[in-house]
């Protein structure tokens, strides 16, 4: 597949299907922001951002002013925003909160603190698929970096794929990092947008296990979360 490509075209705003493994910054190569400027002809502003790892809905406003509109949106907890990720390791508990301040720790990578100053808060509901694996449905209430690796790793359970917080070695096996942003909703001028998009990359994701959640138990995933603990 194309490392980007549209799925839905709003006049202040569109929301891309970002590809696994492209930056959202140029680095050694184009990342999201100038590839997505390269296909639309247009200037684009950015109010979210994606891990290089991380698959899937990514907003670009068409217009400073949008973009302010959105930004506010997702300071403001309004943009709800769902993942999807596949670990190998059994977690701690099955569904429930991850909560606590993140800090940082060595060469780029943060940890969870056992402190609720500023907390990263992160709730999340899981199933079982094939043997050794377990797909999560992770609901961010915080935008804090790293946050959802972060804490998938604290419940025991980190992301296949994931070398910066899974074990290196077994990481590299894989054919890519298992986190994938999968559903937006929120309301933007009196409209309400709701939009899902299914991974397309990753054997893993591809499975008829997988693909038989998404279809059935994931298909519409703010039905899954009550309300925000604070």
């Amino acid at each position: 597949m194309s490392e980007l490509h549209i799925l839905f075209d709003h006049p202040d705003f569109l929301i891309f299907d970002k590809s696994a493994g492209l930056s959202f910054h140029s680095e050694s190569g184009k990342g999201a922001v100038v590839l997505a400027e390269e296909l639309t002809g247009a200037k684009l502003y950015s109010v979210h951002r994606l891990d290089k790892m991380t698959s899937g809905l990514l907003i670009l406003a068409k217009t400073p002013h949008a973009a302010a509109t959105l930004t506010n949106l997702f300071e403001r907890r309004l943009i709800e925003k769902y993942y999807l990720a596949i670990s190998l390791r059994r977690p701690k508990k099955k569904q429930g909160w991850v909560k606590g301040d993140m800090a940082a720790s060595r060469r780029g990578s943060y940890k969870l603190l056992a402190t609720c100053n500023h907390p990263a808060l992160t709730q999340f509901v899981s199933t079982a698929l094939r043997p050794h694996e377990r797909l999560f449905l992770i609901k961010p209430h915080t935008g804090k970096t790293h946050q959802i690796r972060v804490a998938l790793k604290s419940l025991g359970a980190p992301i296949a794929g994931d070398e910066r917080y899974a074990d290196a070695t077994e990481a590299r096996k894989e054919d890519r990092g298992y986190l994938h942003a999968y559903a937006l909703r929120f309301v933007y001028q009196d409209e309400e947008i709701c939009l899902t998009c299914k991974p397309q990359e990753g054997l893993r994701f591809g499975s008829a296990e997988c693909q038989a959640a998404l279809e059935s138990v994931y298909a519409q995933p703010w039905r899954l979360f009550g309300i925000r603990e604070d």
